[in-house]
This record gives C-alpha cells, structure tokens and sequence, in this order.
C-alpha cells in the first residue's frame, strides 16, 4: 500500500513586503502549507493546501513555469491546489511560490520546496500495424491537424472548477500497462506512454470519473474513438481506443455518466481502456490523480 504524505512547512509572515516576526500581532496575515502525494517524482499530481491565519480574498501560485490555480474552502481561509509534475521536469529542487492576500491588501508569501526524485520507468515492446508506426502520406496532414487541435485544449484552462471530491475508476479492471513507461513499436522507439490502461473487455462501460465538459467526441487516427472531458482549471480527462462513442461536444457530464464502451480502435493490440490526464499541461499518471483526490474527499 502507497502511503500519502503530509509534510508541514514554517510560517512565513510579510505584510506590505516586509517581514515580520512570528510573535506579532492577530491581524497581521501568515501562511501555513502542507502537501499530499504518492511521491514527488516526475508524472505525479501534488495536492497543496495552503491555510492563512485569517480569510483572504485571492491567492496566487506557480510552479515550472505554469500558474497554479488554488480554491478557496469554507471560510477562505483554507486554499486547495494541484501540482502536475510533467515526465520531462527537471530532477531537482522546484519552489512553489505561494501569496495570498486579505481584503485589507496584507499579503503573505512563501516558498514551498518541490524536491523532485528520478523515477526509472520500464520499456514495452508492441507490434501494431504498420501504418501505425510510418503512416501514410495521404494521413500525415490529418494527424497534424489533430494533434493541433488537442494540444490547444489542453493549453486553455476553463478558469473554474467542474470536478467535487474523488474521481472514481472508469472501468472495473486494474491498470495493466504502466503510466510513463517508454514505448518501442515494431523496433522504433516512439513517445513514453502518457497515460494508464485499464483491462476491460470489448463493449464495457466507461464512466465519467467526475464532473465536466465533453470538448471532444471523436476518432483520432492514433487514438481511434476518444472523448476528452473538461474538468476544469486545467484538468482534462482523455480516454482512447473505444468501440462507441456514447457523448456528443459541448455535454455536461457527472461521475458515472457513461461516456461510451471499452473497444479496440486506433492503434492498439487489442481492447482496452486507455485514460490520459492532463493537469495544466503536465502529463500525469490518472492514479496518482485518483491517490491525492480520493473517494473520500466527496
């Protein structure tokens, strides 16, 4: 069993850009900032939850670059984040800087330490079919153009959150081909594996793991029929290879919704469900998604 980790970080006191010391008066504004996660490796998801003594108004973050949106819970003391960790992050100490700041303009800022650890991840070796390692000329155009498209969801964010609580399993089967593995297909090494397959036979259901918005109900030719979801604030869902499409673009789904059936379309080597997430761009391992928002966070 995977244990979560809970790490605590000092409090850190400025108000007005200058620091004060940690006995000073109750209005003044301080931070406190845990994490949750399997580990802090690349292709993980890191939930931050950052309390500040009194309600603020606003709270802003990044990390590697990229702006971390946070949600206020309850009283607007308590903040919530997700950090995706990308499969090319450099192997090192990051910070995430964090600022929140009050209705009366006092803001507090801190530096959380990231410290990110190698993960060695295996090589698979496929066969498919040829045109799915050199494809024809006459579908390079059309591999682009859906390449495009899919890169731009995931690089716009909806500026709002439609995910509650835990994201369920879209399928009742254990995951059988690990996230981030490298993949080699008939003898040519190609892109590692970006996301998580799970055993399920031809026509199962797959379920919505949560709350969102269909922006793509399609085939894709690497892909074949796929349904990207999303959740919002950066956080998409997109499940691969079905024999059905069950959604149309521009549906409002629910956890549990069926969203279509477990196929064998595009380049696989049989049936199967395949769930990639993207997390403010970062490639993530949908497990780790599960582990750090789990079904008892509802």
């Amino acid at each position: 069993m995977r244990v979560l980790l809970i790490l605590p970080t000092a409090f850190v006191v400025l108000i007005g850009g200058q620091a004060w010391p940690a006995a000073s008066q109750d209005a003044e504004l301080r931070v406190d900032v845990t994490h949750r996660a399997r580990s802090i490796q690349p292709g993980e998801v890191v939930r931050v939850t950052a309390t500040f003594s009194r309600p603020v108004s606003a709270v802003r973050a990044a990390v590697f670059d990229r702006t971390v949106a946070f949600q206020p819970i309850g009283d607007r003391r308590t903040w919530e984040g997700l950090v995706g960790i990308d499969l090319d992050v450099d192997v090192r100490e990051h910070a995430l800087s964090i600022a929140g700041t009050a209705p009366d303009g006092a803001t507090a800022r801190t530096q959380y330490p990231l410290p990110i650890v190698t993960k060695a991840f295996a090589t698979r070796r496929l066969t498919v079919a040829p045109e799915y390692v050199t494809p024809p000329d006459d579908v390079v155009e059309r591999i682009q153009r859906e390449a495009a498209r899919t890169t731009k969801l995931f690089n716009t964010p909806t500026p709002v959150a439609h995910w509650r609580g835990g994201f369920l399993r879209p399928v009742p089967g254990e995951a059988t081909s690990a996230f981030g593995r490298r993949s080699v297909f008939n003898g040519q090494a190609r892109s590692p594996h970006s996301g998580a397959d799970f055993r399920a036979g031809e026509g199962t259901p797959v379920q919505a793991p949560n709350s969102g918005t269909v922006v793509l109900a399609e085939d894709l030719y690497f892909s074949g029929n796929c349904v990207i979801i999303d959740h919002g604030l950066g956080l998409y869902s997109f499940f691969a290879h079905l024999s059905r499409i069950g959604v149309a673009e521009g549906d409002r789904v629910d956890p549990g919704d069926t969203i279509g059936d477990v196929g064998a379309t595009g380049r696989v080597t049989g049936p199967h469900l395949h769930w990639t997430v993207r997390l403010n761009t970062a490639r993530v391992d949908p497990l780790s998604l599960m582990a750090v928002l789990s079904d008892g966070d509802r």
